[in-house]
């Protein structure tokens, strides 16, 4: 059980509280912890109880409180995933039956189905499912801190498997763990620079995608064939992104050297690991050609190797490995300042790509397989060609995004400067659209090297250079998006084929072609109503379409969650999500083009979360074929990528999604005509009550920005990014992950919810049929079904209590009341409707892994919302010392690990 995991570490972590701070603190922490936990269990929390036993502590006294929550948040949350894993183990073991989201299951349901075997064979070949890696301001873990949970949950691990001393040796190497992270500083002492960011991203995949990928594109194939037999083709099946180092939306520290510095770290990373596991096989193949016979093909390679040694002059195999890891180095060599690991035997001719290393070691797999060493090639061999395959020499895909705002200002300098257009901003929509496709169909270039442009326009001209010289260093699989924020027009999107040109990533010409792919995002309500005409426009356009036939007929639109959320709400952004895609969808189909969604989700509801199984299956049933881009945010990245078994378990429920939806197995169903006037109908309701508490009511950015912690946010060392887009308060400009994150630091959650409840209400008063309606939609839609559950999880999470207290730093007792009194009306009618429609006045009842989960861990928390309420009205009123600032910092870090997806 993670309960009795969660329980030794706790008592592990009061027994080094003890050691080295002493009895008195250790009992101040045990008291604070034991009103939590008995009081929790009685319902509620018991915050003037918490708040009276550190009242008259000290600020170091108080410290150690936080300290230790925090640790024990943390602790727990190790202990939960270590414990999924033995679960998940323990099943597999047993032969129990395939989990639901899981790639046997969704095969098993496809093979009941009676699905076409070739059928299924041409969607695994096509099948693409691309996680994008993101940074943002609400990144708050070490990753020293990281690898140190990552040894605990390993001891955890050995732990469950050993009794009697074996079992006290392992308590006490868990002892010392919890000694040492006791001593380890849970912040930073600076801001993360981008190029921390992209250290710590990159850490991930030695952690568990180097090992996971492979092995899933090896089990799906293996899946397939037992099912239908016959011959399985590997297709990319996982295809990595990245956002850290190309994202310039917002972010003045992403410039032409940061490019460079995240195309070439990444290229590091990849041409590391393949010479590292090529150079191990060299190592450890020790096949004789005394003892078998190879293939002509494998000793050639052994011969090309001009490995000489007599100590392995009957171990062809070894000969070869090592001529081909010399080869890769040479080409490793040509694009890196320098190449990692081990040195090679001789200096031979370069690949001309990662392409022809697969080819040699294919070469490797079959002479072994003809000689009755197949499963050695399959345990040795195939996944280093697997990785070599899938993360070539670029390891991921580095997008490009900026802000359609700075594009039109930098092609305006530059049409301007080339005598092309005197004012191109004073053009309208039609004109702009006329003179941008005709800069594409011209092999005329607008840049000149005797103009002097103005910093915008140098620095993002230097952007796509950088990004052109990596496409030429590590081919065009190193930057494959540009990506547009804002985008609401066709200009929008021709204004970046035209700058890709001047960067030579676009060749021109009424038939043009281009190793970039050029991706609106569609992100506020307005911008997603208007895209499918938006994206229809933009296919009309002659060269244009040119170009995206050029690229196999294949257009990519980005929705996304967040911004949605933050300008319309939880429902009505859920809902402009969905009818954006199915009316793209279908623009896209009657110009026989094949649409492929990018997903722009956030860790937390409010912005796109939720289970992602349920959540790929509740999208329209045409707008999945076979591909799909997600991003994957902030705190999540961790959560997911950091061990093996929790990587493997996240990419196998994306992949698993995207074969049922492509394949038309699982829970699906359409929505009928009445099911999309009533969504409409709900969605707009919904709207009004949330814009008119967050955009019209006057004192409302003021509340925002009392009961939460966004301005300190903002000041203290979380990420790269700024908080927000510009220096202004509105909320429009206020990034959305801050956003979301600053409600739910004050343990409100409101993007997640407030609409909803008054839509309903409207609903009943409109229609004596309100109830049952909502109760079918949700027993017979799967996407409303995902509404309604995905907002029980955050509901789960939510305490009025814990906010009216936070809701106390805001001075205007007037705004306090009238706001803080809108938001628990509408907490109730949402709460009250969630129990109708679902049948249960339980939030989790379907959900009883996170029901546990809350159980163990939010008694934790309380202490340290009292203590960050306190420590906000101090800060706020001139304490702003190194010491306050720190133990703010703390309480934020603590409460976001707690609550696992908080931004």
């Amino acid at each position: 059980m993670s309960g009795d995991d969660i329980r030794l570490l706790g008592r592990l972590l009061g027994d080094v509280v003890r050691e080295q701070e002493g009895e008195a603190v250790f009992e101040r922490i045990e008291a604070i912890r034991r009103t939590a936990v008995a009081e929790r269990r009685g319902g509620s929390a018991p915050l003037d109880e918490l708040a009276a036993l550190v009242a008259d502590a000290t600020l170091d006294d108080q410290l150690h409180v936080i300290r230790a929550f925090a640790w024990i948040s943390l602790l727990a949350n190790t202990a939960e995933d270590a414990h999924l894993e033995r679960r998940q183990r323990f099943h597999r073991d047993a032969g129990s039956a395939h989990r639901r989201g899981s790639i046997a299951a969704v095969l098993d349901d496809a093979h009941t189905a009676g699905v076409d075997a070739e059928r299924v064979r041409r969607v695994v070949a096509e099948l693409d499912v691309s996680p994008v890696l993101t940074a943002h301001p609400t990144e708050v873990r070490r990753k020293t801190v990281l690898h140190a949970l990552g040894r605990v949950g390993d001891l955890l691990d050995e732990l469950s498997r050993r009794t009697g001393p074996a079992a006290a040796e392992t308590e006490d190497a868990l002892h010392l763990e919890v000694l040492a992270l006791w001593q380890t500083a849970i912040l930073r002492l600076s801001k993360l620079r981008v190029r921390d960011e992209i250290n710590e991203a990159l850490g991930y995949y030695q952690a568990s995608i180097f090992e996971v990928v492979p092995g899933l594109r090896r089990d799906l194939a293996a899946a397939v064939h037992d099912r239908w037999g016959g011959p399985v083709a590997e297709g990319p099946i996982v295809s990595m992104g990245s956002w850290i180092g190309g994202d310039r939306d917002g972010n003045p520290f992403v410039t032409a050297d940061v490019v460079r510095e995240a195309t070439m770290r990444q290229a590091s990373t990849a041409f590391g690991h393949h010479l590292g596991a090529i150079h191990a096989i060299s190592v450890s193949l020790s096949v004789s050609a005394r003892l078998v016979t190879p293939t002509a093909g494998l000793l050639a390679l052994a011969e090309a190797s001009h490995d000489d040694s007599p100590f392995r002059a009957d171990e062809p195999y070894r000969r070869a490995l090592r001529g081909i890891h010399a080869r890769l180095h040479a080409l490793a060599a040509g694009v890196l300042d320098t190449v990692p690991g081990p040195l090679p035997h001789a200096a031979l001719a370069p690949y001309r790509s990662t392409d022809d290393a697969v080819r040699d070691l294919l070469v490797v797999e079959a002479s072994l397989a003809s000689h009755g060493a197949g499963a050695l090639a399959e345990a040795r061999v195939a996944p280093v060609r697997r990785a070599v395959e899938v993360f070539g020499g670029h390891l991921c895909g580095l997008d490009l995004r900026q802000n359609s705002a700075v594009h039109e200002v930098v092609v305006a300098e530059l049409l301007a400067a080339a005598g092309a257009c005197p004012d191109y901003l004073a053009l309208d929509e039609a004109a702009r659209a006329d003179l941008l496709a005709a800069e594409l169909a011209s092999a005329r270039p607008l840049r000149s090297r005797f103009v002097e442009y103005g910093d915008v326009v140098r620095r993002e001209l230097a952007v796509f250079d950088e990004a052109a010289a990596a496409v030429g260093r590590h081919g065009p699989r190193i930057v494959p998006h540009a990506i547009i924020s804002k985008a609401e027009s066709v200009s929008d999107v021709l204004e970046v084929a035209v700058l890709l040109k001047e960067a030579g990533l676009l060749v021109p010409g009424e038939r043009p072609t281009s190793t970039v792919d050029v991706v609106p995002l569609f992100e506020t309500i307005d911008d997603l109503l208007r895209a499918p005409a938006t994206l229809g426009a933009l296919l009309d356009v002659p060269v244009y379409r040119a170009l995206v036939e050029a690229r196999g007929d294949r257009q990519e639109v980005m929705i996304g969650y967040s911004d949605s959320n933050k300008d319309g709400g939880y429902l009505t952004s859920t809902w402009s999500l969905f009818r954006a895609q199915v009316e793209l969808s279908a623009v896209a189909r009657d110009r026989g083009v094949r649409l492929r969604f990018f997903h722009g989700r956030g860790g937390t509801v409010g912005r796109g979360g939720g289970p992602a199984f349920q959540a790929i299956l509740a999208q329209p049933a045409d707008s999945i074929d076979g591909s799909i881009r997600i991003t994957e945010q902030g705190e999540m990245v961790a959560a997911k990528y950091s061990r093996p078994a929790s990587a493997r378990r996240n990419l196998e429920t994306l992949v698993a999604a995207t074969m049922a939806a492509t394949l038309g197995v699982g829970p699906r169903a359409e929505a009928t005509a009445p099911d999309v006037e009533l969504m409409t109908w709900l969605s707009e309701r919904a709207m009004h009550a949330y814009r008119t508490l967050v955009y019209d009511e006057p004192g409302f950015v003021g509340f925002f920005r009392s009961i939460t912690p966004i301005g300190e946010i903002a000041r203290l060392n979380i990420g790269s990014r700024p908080a927000s887009r510009t220096a202004s308060d509105r909320i429009e400009d206020l990034r959305a992950i801050p956003w979301v994150f600053g409600w739910s630091q004050c343990r409100l959650s409101l993007p997640a919810w407030y609409g909803v409840g008054s839509a309903f209400d409207e609903l009943a008063a409109a229609r004596p049929d309100a109830t049952q309606a909502l109760v079918e939609l949700h027993e017979r839609w799967p996407f409303f079904r995902s509404i309604v559950e995905n907002m029980g999880m955050v509901l789960a999470k939510t305490d009025l209590a814990i906010g009216r207290r936070y809701a106390d730093l805001v001075e205007d007792e007037v705004l306090r009341t009238r706001v803080f009194g809108a938001i628990a009306a509408e907490h109730e009618r949402v709460m009250r409707w969630h129990a109708t429609i679902t049948g249960s006045d339980d939030l989790l009842a379907d959900n009883p892994v996170l029901a546990r989960s809350i159980a163990n861990r939010f008694p934790y928390l309380d202490p340290l919302h009292v203590l960050q309420v306190d420590l906000l009205r101090r800060y706020r009123a001139g304490e702003t010392d190194e010491l306050t600032a720190r133990a703010l910092e703390l309480t934020i870090n603590a409460i976001a690990t707690g609550l696992r997806n908080s931004g």
